[in-house]
């Protein structure tokens, strides 16, 4: 549950960045910080078309969509219709964006798809990473105590009030699914639609209804 072990940086521009941390929860607090620095960088490739929102001219961004200040969106990335990014999001390359999906201190890295009725905050979706339509993070526990990531009888204490999940390169979040306050799922492990996920879901593996997690074969 390390960046290292979920991540390949090479496909986002918060390489350097997520680079100076162990686990990517400890990257959360600063990606408004991050996303302003970078921005006084970008090529001329970027537009700036509003105080701190970056767009590369190549990205396709839809007359409904709302995208407030800091906000990065990479080259060739589609934001659809009626799309929501509150702000503080750094989108890589080739994501989309879709109708109706939230986006709030997020980190996406290249190819991330959240194409329909999603909502991702204080998250970090790695490469090729997908959510299918209408699964969302949980960010906030619901007695709003600070969150704690649970690996088996390991407890790892975040300090964090607002976490919501870390997805390794490569995974896939069936319909419909709640990632819980916490929730890390390695690389290439797929979650089946409609699961209550929580804990660290290892990777190569998938997570089927009721909580049973297999290795992949």
């Amino acid at each position: 549950m390390k960046i290292i072990d979920l991540y390949d940086l090479t496909h986002t521009a918060a390489a350097e960045y997520l680079s100076r941390f162990t686990y990517p929860w400890e990257a959360l607090k600063g990606i408004k910080d991050l996303i302003l620095a970078l921005g006084e960088t970008l090529s001329d490739d970027y537009t700036e078309i509003s105080p701190s929102v970056w767009v590369h001219k190549t990205a396709k961004i839809a007359p409904t969509a709302y995208i407030g200040a800091p906000t990065i969106i990479g080259a060739e990335t589609e934001v659809r219709h009626s799309a929501f990014i509150r702000g503080s999001a750094l989108v890589g390359e080739k994501c989309v964006v879709g109708n109706s999906t939230e986006l709030k201190n997020v980190i996406l890295f290249d190819n991330v798809q959240v194409p329909h009725y999603n909502y991702v905050g204080d998250s970090i979706l790695g490469y090729k990473s997908h959510m299918g339509a209408g699964a969302v993070t949980s960010n906030v526990k619901s007695d709003k105590t600070l969150v704690t990531v649970h690996n088996g009888t390991e407890h790892y204490e975040t300090g964090l009030k607002k976490f919501g999940a870390m997805l390794g390169d490569h995974v896939e979040v069936g319909c419909n699914s709640v990632l819980n306050p916490g929730t890390i799922i390695g690389r290439n492990t797929n979650i089946y639609p409609l699961s209550s996920v929580r804990g660290v879901i290892p990777a190569n593996h998938i997570y089927k209804t009721g909580g049973i997690t297999v290795e992949k074969k």
